[in-house]
Formats: C-alpha cells, structure tokens, sequence
C-alpha cells in the first residue's frame, strides 16, 4: 500500500510539473516570407505594441542602437546576393539592427543574427552593410510593430519598418537579370558534366539502356579536367556492365590508385573487390 502511494504521488508531482499554463507573448513572434524577383526575403521578428507609450525618444531612445523589435534579435535572410546603398550583402542572414533618430535613423546588417538584443560588444566589422534614412511621419499611429516588403519590382524592392507614427523604408535590389541570364546561358549551352555524370550514374543503378550510360559517362568525363576516384569508381562499374572488362579493369585501377592516395578505406576496399571479381587480381 505504501509503495501504491509513493507512486501516486510520483506520478501527481510529475503532472503538476509537466502541467505548466501557457499564456500569450507580450510581443508575439511573426515571420514574413516575400520573393521578389528570383530572391526569396525572410524576415523573423518579435512584435511590441505601443500600449500608450511614448515609443520613438521614449520607449526606444534616440541615438542608440535598436533591436529593431522585441526578445531575439529581428533576422533577414536573403537566397541571393542583395545590395543595399550600394553595399552586397552575401547570401545569407543577417541581424536587421537600427539607431532611430530625430531626422535620421541608421540601419545596419549585422553578421551575427543569434542572441538576444543589441551585443554588449559592438564590433564595426560585422557590418556588412549601413545605410542612413530620413523616416517618414505618420497621421495616425501603428499599434504593433510591423515589417513589410513594399514597391516590388523585378530587381528591387523597399524593406519598411512601421510603428506607432513613423516609417522608414530601406531600398534593395536583387540580381535578378543575373540569375535568369546565368540560367538561360546554362540551358542554352546543354547540360553540363554533372548532369550528364549523375544522368548515367542513375542509368546504372536503375538497370536502364547500359549503352546510353557509357555514352553520358564518357561525355561526362571529357568534360571533367580531373575525375574524382568516386567518379572513376562509377565509370568502371559501367563499363564492366556493358561489356567491356579490360577498359574497366585499367579505370579501376585508377580509381584505386586515387583512393590510395586520398586514403578512402572504403573505395580502396571496393576497387580492390571490383578487380578480383573481373579477374585483375
């Protein structure tokens, strides 16, 4: 019986510990998704209210750096190079961080987008992009803070920050035409080494046209000014599949050869088993 109770209360004060109440975000969390262009844009932020508060010279001093929202730092991906005020920000994320002020506000992306709030050690060289902008009044006030991607066209596009009465929109572009030029070239041209290679690689392990496989392998091949062990691996295998052992044979051996000196156990190990089993070894 006591034992029964010592497991009641167990199993009670597990409960109560697991049971926990959940109640809304002060500042709930938002996530906007925009393509502009070929780009897609991310942007992660928590979002304040104004809840009567005086927000800009009040809430959020002027001359200090912001944020730009509430709880983890505001983050803004980009799938592409993007620039801004003629600076290139690399694909990739960024911490959006901002020092309003009276008749100007500076933005910055900032490289390290993990963490809480403003970093205890500012460090200039992590910016990777600054640009200075003039806000724009509003004749009405913005409760919650709001993100959004305005005035898309193809290869630009504005970030807008919106709160209680102020504005400010940051211009971007995006390589748009260099992306879709880049593709076309590339389509246009046929396909290249790695299509043809994993186009033959598939023909292998499917079963298909063996004959069909060589041929893309060997296109492939001629394309590659210095084949991998791993690729010379593939293209013994097809050639002893179609027939032909002794090319095989001489491609294994190269193969081992690469993978001796790269010291892969495991493709020293199957080239040395290709080899007996065609009668090289």
């Amino acid at each position: 019986m006591k034992k029964l109770v010592l497991i009641l209360l167990a199993f009670t004060t597990a409960y109560s510990v697991n049971a926990q109440i959940e109640t809304p975000q002060p500042s709930p969390s938002s996530k906007l998704e925009q393509r502009v262009g070929l780009t897609d844009i991310t942007i992660e932020y928590s979002r304040p209210g104004v809840k009567g508060r005086k927000i800009f010279g009040g809430l959020e001093a002027f001359d200090k750096i912001w944020r730009t929202g509430a709880n983890a730092r505001t983050s803004i991906t980009f799938s592409t190079d993007a620039t801004v005020d003629g600076q290139t920000l690399e694909a990739g994320t960024y911490a959006l961080f901002t020092k309003p002020g009276v008749e100007t506000w500076e933005v910055y992306f900032y490289t390290d987008y993990k963490g809480g709030g403003v970093p205890q050690d500012w460090d200039d060289s992590k910016v990777v992009a600054k640009t200075t902008i003039t806000p724009m009044e509003l004749p009405f006030s913005v409760e919650t803070l709001t993100f959004d991607i305005h005035n898309i066209k193809k290869s630009s596009a504005t970030l807008n920050l919106i709160w209680d009465k102020t504005v400010i929109e940051v211009p971007f572009e995006v390589p748009t035409d260099k992306v879709v030029t880049a593709g076309i070239d590339k389509i246009m041209s046929g396909p290249g080494a790695r299509d043809y290679y994993a186009a033959a690689v598939y023909y292998l392990e499917a079963g298909k046209d063996i004959t069909k496989a060589k041929e893309w392998m060997d296109t492939a091949m001629s394309k590659i000014e210095k084949p991998g062990f791993w690729q010379l691996r593939q293209q013994s295998l097809i050639y002893a599949k179609a027939g032909d052992k002794k090319a095989a044979i001489e491609i294994a051996k190269e193969s081992l050869a690469g993978a001796e000196k790269a010291g892969n156990s495991a493709y020293i190990n199957m080239n040395k088993a290709s080899l007996k089993e065609w009668g090289a070894m």
